[in-house]
């Protein structure tokens, strides 16, 4: 029996998130946890799409509510440590290597926002779930600066569990309606990487005119 139904276009997005569909036929809240887990991993796979799908799973009776929720809440937790793995192995010193050798980035760049982290990282990894793209890459800084493990999993866990809860029931609640509140994600989304767009369009028109100016005090 089919639990969902992705009603996706044929593009290579739509294509993923009827493979997540496929688990969840096969394996059940297993599959929705996977394919959690991958969306952390790979952040152009929606979680607005796979969380309310596995409600409406749920709904039909595929599995229970309670194991939804859960399951995808373990999904994100395991892919968010890959992440956090990635970011400890790679390192501040490594970081600062890098940084030292790229055009308009500075060592310095890396030691405040270090700093940042070290001062503001617990609410940014815990409020950093509610927020697409960053839901995912909070997860390497985190590594980075070798955030307490039982920190970062109790933050991740605790963020994750209310934002998987909100979708999954979204997906419960709406049934096969659940399409409405991904258009509205989308946008949201949108706005999110306008706005990191224009913040490094910034800080490149920014650290030009300094160069500029150093070059010309010089």
């Amino acid at each position: 029996m089919t639990t969902a139904s992705a009603d996706t276009d044929g593009s290579w997005l739509g294509a993923l998130v009827d493979w997540v569909v496929g688990l969840m036929d096969v394996i059940g809240p297993y599959g929705a946890g996977i394919g959690i887990a991958a969306e952390n991993l790979f952040p152009p796979l929606p979680s607005e799409a796979i969380l309310p799908l596995a409600g409406l799973a749920a709904s039909r009776g595929a599995f229970t509510l309670w194991e939804a929720i859960l399951w995808t809440t373990v999904g994100s937790i395991v892919g968010a440590l890959v992440l956090y793995g990635i970011g400890a192995w790679f390192g501040i010193d490594r970081l600062r290597r890098i940084a030292d050798k790229m055009p308009l980035v500075k060592v310095e760049d890396v030691d405040r926002t270090v700093a940042w982290f070290h001062k503001h990282g617990s609410a940014a990894v815990f409020f950093g779930r509610f927020i697409p793209i960053f839901r995912s890459l909070i997860s390497i800084p985190a590594g980075v600066v070798h955030m307490p493990v039982w920190k970062f999993v109790l933050l991740t866990g605790v963020g994750s569990l209310i934002w998987n809860t909100i979708f999954v029931l979204i997906g419960w609640y709406l049934g096969e309606s659940w399409h409405i509140v991904e258009q509205y994600m989308d946008v949201f989304q949108n706005i999110v990487i306008a706005v990191v767009a224009i913040a490094v369009i910034w800080f490149v028109v920014a650290r030009v005119r300094s160069i500029r100016a150093d070059k010309r005090d010089s």
